[in-house]
């Protein structure tokens, strides 16, 4: 019988690294390691194929516990508990109480309130929204444009009128002056005005221990299209300016940092995020204990949300696989709270349908899955650890550079904050169009037969800029990753009510593997512009093919063969169909290029063209567009 004792792995040998490189070596034939094997995030450090136990060995914390400094870990002693949250947008509050009411009725447990930019609110309408929901059992988050001091006056009154506990209430005042200033380029009133309400609320929520009044806003950063590492190192750099500003009123860094709220927003690379919020936390712990705060009391409170940058509107139950991702990775890393953005959210109000669903991702993670059950999770992962390690460096090092420029409203003025986040979000849109990031269903494997025939409304497809006409500084604005293609598209969808929608059509023949892969490839690059895409299944002759699109007459014919078959045939199909249609070949042969362009093909289509903007040229050459 078998020793019962003995470990699983006892009976092989170590194997070390060294040697794991050599056979790796040995694998790749010559070929780069580096670019074979390494990926360079767009944060800039690069990232191993994969991971051992020695890479723990460089990590400061890789003992830490839950609830211990430096809070990597979470600040929770035992489980992962969460509030389940969900915002509501404010118009009429009588209707937002009701439907706020309803959610608690479905397992919410914390509210969110988004005052429409030009409400106004008075301590009547304030009742109407909290009437029967209890401050001291339910999280009560407040977002609004203006009225904050005037809100947290009226939050007291209807405290005091209701008798709660002061000590129990829990929630937030998202007031955030800092992020206003970059979104905006003015502030509430002016620096110094707004930094004196800050101040106001910091003294007036002594009472209220676990209700925030500052809000640090880094979702801002992350949907104008920042890299983590920059949308972390802005983020904290606001918080530091706080402390910094406030400290000079004689308030105590403790006072001014457990009155702050840090609001991100995560999208879907999954580990990366993970890792961020871990690093969040510690970074905030190590500089509040360089403030002199005492290591026990340098947490962070976090809440997040997903990212709208990640979000579609073409085959949008896409979104909920998004916000499904995001949401594991926030609460994997020991988010407070977090609030599932519904899939429907960026293009239309939300229903009861995508309400509920988006509840159910939280409550089905929670209740079914136990991710409430386990702190940290991803502690001792050598990949997910040593991913913290790359996050914690680089955003240390950029915030060094703000700090050394003299701080976040330094850095603003000169520009350098807002010339690396439209410098990054250039490059995603780059990635996007070129396919090097992928939005499933939008630049890759869109839904063939979807169309959109209602109008849209404009800023469903534009940038979202807040730039005040008397802004003082450079401003940033957000988007979403998907919203060029998604014009593009439209442009199709809108063009196709009066006219007869584009069809691309597919010569397939010979090998039957490639036509097969370059078909696929063809059909999913050109439905990306909304064209009918028209497969088929090989002709058994050129000849039989021309014929078939001489009956069927395509605005583009695509020629999906081997590169072998192209040096016989290529030539002979375009000579038979460039008078009636556009014709592509999916490839691009280097051996035949320049017989083929010389002939007077232009278009080629392969894994390295840029899908936008060649679609783009097919939709003006075809009327689509001017």
């Amino acid at each position: 019988m078998a020793d019962q004792t003995k470990k699983l792995f006892e009976g092989f040998p170590d194997v070390s690294t060294e040697q794991w490189e050599q056979l790796i070596q040995k694998d790749l034939k010559g070929a780069d390691y580096a670019k074979k094997l390494c990926w360079k995030t767009d944060e800039g450090f690069v990232v191993k194929p994969y991971y051992r136990a020695e890479d723990l060995d460089t990590i400061p914390w890789i003992n830490a516990l839950p609830n211990a400094f430096p809070f990597i870990r979470g600040n929770k002693t035992e489980g992962n508990e969460w509030l389940v949250r969900q915002d509501f947008n404010v118009t009429d509050c009588r209707i937002a109480n009701e439907q706020a009411r309803e959610a608690l009725n479905k397992g919410v447990n914390a509210l969110g309130f988004r005052f429409a930019a030009n409400a106004k609110v008075s301590f009547e309408t304030f009742e109407q929204l909290l009437q029967g929901i209890s401050p001291e059992t339910i999280e009560i988050n407040l977002m609004l444009s203006n009225q904050h001091l005037e809100a947290f006056d009226w939050f007291e009154k209807w405290i005091a009128k209701n008798d709660y506990n002061k000590a129990s209430i829990k929630g937030s005042l998202n007031f955030d002056p800092l992020t206003r200033y970059v979104r905006r380029g003015v502030w509430f009133t002016s620096q110094q005005v707004d930094i004196e309400s800050v101040e106001k609320l910091i003294k007036a929520r002594k009472k209220y221990p676990q209700f925030d009044v500052i809000g640090v806003n880094a979702h801002i950063f992350t949907n104008a299209g920042a890299t983590i590492v920059q949308e972390m190192a802005f983020a904290l750099a606001i918080a530091c300016e706080y402390v910094n500003l406030l400290n000079e009123k004689d308030l105590e860094v403790e006072e001014i940092a457990s009155a702050m709220r840090f609001n991100v927003a995560v999208g879907a690379n999954y580990f990366m995020e993970m890792a961020k919020i871990r690093a969040y936390r510690l970074l905030w712990a190590n500089m509040l204990k360089a403030y002199g705060v005492d290591p026990q009391n340098a947490k962070m409170y976090m809440h997040a949300t997903n990212a709208s940058f990640d979000m579609s509107i073409y085959d949008p139950y896409v979104n909920m696989l998004r916000t499904t991702t995001g949401s594991m990775s926030a609460i994997l890393g020991g988010v407070d709270s977090f609030f599932v953005k519904p899939f429907n959210a960026v293009f239309e109000p939300t229903t009861v349908f995508s309400e509920r669903i988006a509840r159910n991702q939280q409550l089905v993670l929670k209740e079914e899955s136990g991710f409430d059950k386990v702190a940290d999770p991803s502690a001792g992962s050598y990949y997910v650890e040593s991913l913290t390690a790359s996050i914690v460096n680089a955003v240390w090092e950029l915030f060094l550079t703000i700090d050394q420029e003299g701080g976040y409203l330094a850095a603003l003025r000169n520009g350098n904050i807002q010339k690396q986040i439209k410098e990054s979000a250039q490059m995603r849109e780059k990635n996007i169009a070129t396919r090097r990031e992928i939005l499933l269903g939008t630049n890759q494997f869109p839904n063939f037969s979807e169309a959109i025939k209602t109008e849209l409304a404009a800023n469903v497809l534009s940038a979202d800029d807040r730039r005040d006409a008397k802004a003082e500084i450079d401003t940033i604005v957000t988007f979403r990753g998907a919203q060029q293609f998604e014009t593009m598209r439209y442009q199709t969808d809108v063009y196709s009510k009066t006219n007869k929608r584009p069809t691309a059509w597919m010569f397939t023949f010979g090998n039957l593997n490639m036509r097969k892969a370059r078909a696929n490839f063809a059909s999913n690059f050109f439905a990306c512009a909304g064209f009918e895409v028209i497969d088929n299944t090989g002709f058994k002759t050129i000849q039989e093919g021309i014929e078939a699109a001489q009956t069927v007459k395509p605005e583009i014919v695509v020629i999906c063969s081997s590169d072998e078959e192209y040096a016989d045939n290529a030539l002979q199909i375009f000579e038979a169909l460039k008078n009636n249609a556009i014709v592509v070949l999916a490839g691009y042969p280097n051996e035949l290029i320049d017989t083929l362009k010389a002939a007077g093909m232009e278009h080629f289509i392969h894994v390295k063209s840029n899908v936008l903007e060649t679609l783009r040229q097919f939709q003006k050459q075809l009327g689509v567009t001017k």
